[in-house]
C-alpha cells in the first residue's frame, strides 16, 4: 500500500482519501463475479414445456396448401389436389379471400372466428424458400392466420401433456 506524507512543517490533517484499499477490495470482487456468474448461469434448472397437438378441424373455407420439393429442383404447390404456380396461388388466394368477405356482407363482418384460414402441409425435406413463398403469397393476398398441419409422434395422446 501506498502512504502519503505531507511536509514536516504543516501541523494541518492530510484531507486526501487513500483509494488503494477501494481499488484492491473492487478487483477482488470483480474476480469472484467474473468466476462464480458463468457457474451460476449454466447450472440454472429449466423445465421446458411439454407440447401435445390438438386435432385440427378444417373448415370448408379454409385454403389447404401442400408443398414439396420437384423433382427438377423447383418448389411445387398444390391447393388442395391442384397443382399451382406463384403468381395462381396469388391470384387464387386473392379470389378466394373476396368470396368469403363477399359471403359475410363485407370487410366490416369479418372477424377472427370467421376469417378463412391457411393451412400449410410441407414434407419434411422441403426447402424454407417453398414454404416461405407461399406463405409470402397468402398473406400478400390478405390472409393473416398462417398455420402448420403437423404429424404428432407416435404415442402421443391429443390431451395436454403436463
Amino acid at each position: 500500500m501506498a502512504m502519503s506524507v505531507g511536509p514536516a512543517e504543516s501541523d494541518s490533517p492530510m484531507s486526501d482519501i487513500n483509494t488503494t484499499p477501494l481499488v484492491d477490495v473492487m478487483l477482488v470482487l470483480l474476480i469472484i463475479f467474473l468466476i462464480t456468474v458463468p457457474v451460476v448461469i449454466q447450472t440454472v434448472p429449466v423445465r421446458l414445456p411439454k407440447v401435445a397437438y390438438e386435432v385440427t378441424t378444417s373448415k370448408p373455407e379454409n385454403v389447404v396448401l401442400s408443398i414439396k420439393n420437384g423433382k427438377d429442383g423447383k418448389c411445387e404447390v398444390y391447393w388442395g389436389q391442384t397443382k399451382v404456380t406463384a403468381q395462381e396461388l396469388l391470384d387464387r388466394s386473392v379470389k378466394k379471400l373476396k368470396a368469403e368477405i363477399d359471403k359475410l356482407g363485407g370487410p366490416q363482418n369479418m372477424t377472427a372466428d370467421n376469417m378463412p384460414e391457411v393451412h400449410i402441409r410441407s414434407d419434411i425435406d422441403t426447402r424454407w424458400e417453398c414454404v416461405g413463398g407461399a406463405m409470402t403469397n397468402v398473406s400478400r393476398a390478405g390472409f393473416t392466420r398462417i398455420g402448420f398441419i403437423s404429424q404428432p409422434d407416435p404415442g402421443q395422446s391429443h390431451a395436454a401433456v403436463e
